[in-house]
């Protein structure tokens, strides 16, 4: 039996009841993590920590002032929860566009700041957060998703230089699209935004920046979460983990 490299953590993961937040609690438990799966979704959150040997932590993110007397004794975070809204600019309802904003960059700057004092009072912390290749490149129709990804990007490097004295490091992971229920959902929204049928978002919007012409693999970025998290991580922070099938290589 290999060693369980993160034995003794405690991770929390938000969106953790499904899709890759559900492979990250997977993948953190496998190492020997304690995980909390984080999730507005009561059942699916406890469903998956049943499955880990977690816990479940039912938490609205949208609800960020309910976040800010936090103290967490987490050593590692994963900022995963996410949202998305298909609209022109001159369509997007502003309260929603708030919303992507409070559970994609508030949150995970509250949740970090919440996380830290745990962290360096112990040494160790690792800041894991799941940003997009929409957190390097834009789409048309997405105004709210990119610009709070691409936040979550400055969020993540400042969390690095500031931690790193005190043995945290944060990186961010950077997916195309992963076939997961947020990207499904999508679907009828991207193919009223671009004319065309659904049948065809998949093949003509979502994978046609692909180099390879595949989805991500939730499995995959799990797998990488869990490395990021264990003492191999130590010296990676500040960065960005692309998993994209050679999206940002043209």
């Amino acid at each position: 039996m290999s060693e369980q490299t993160l034995e003794g953590r405690k991770a929390i993961v938000t969106g953790g009841g499904a899709g890759i937040g559900a492979a990250a609690s997977r993948a953190l438990a496998a190492e020997g993590a304690h995980v909390v799966v984080a999730d507005l979704n009561a059942e699916a959150a406890q469903q998956v920590a049943d499955e880990v040997g977690g816990e479940a932590w039912v938490c609205d993110l949208g609800d960020t002032r309910a976040l800010e007397d936090l103290r967490l004794d987490a050593d590692i975070l994963v900022n995963n929860a996410g949202m998305q809204q298909v609209s022109p600019i001159q369509e997007f309802d502003p309260e929603r566009w708030r919303l992507l904003h409070r559970v994609m960059l508030e949150a995970p700057f509250l949740l970090i700041r919440a996380s830290l004092p745990h962290m360096y009072a112990n040494s160790f912390g690792r800041i894991i957060n799941v940003s997009s290749v929409h957190g390097l490149v834009a789409s048309a129709y997405k105004s709210a998703y990119v610009s709070a990804k691409h936040g979550l990007e400055g969020l993540s490097k400042v969390t690095a230089l500031e931690g790193a004295e005190h043995g945290v490091t944060s990186v961010c992971v950077n997916p195309g699209y992963a076939w997961t229920e947020l990207v499904a959902k999508q679907v009828p929204d991207q193919a009223r935004a671009h004319n065309m049928s659904e049948d065809e978002v998949a093949e003509k919007v979502m994978l046609a920046p692909h180099a390879i012409k595949k989805f991500v693999a939730p499995e995959d970025l799990g797998a990488m979460i869990a490395f990021l998290a264990g003492p191999h991580g130590g010296m990676i922070t500040g960065s960005n983990f692309v998993a994209d099938g050679g999206w940002t290589a043209k």
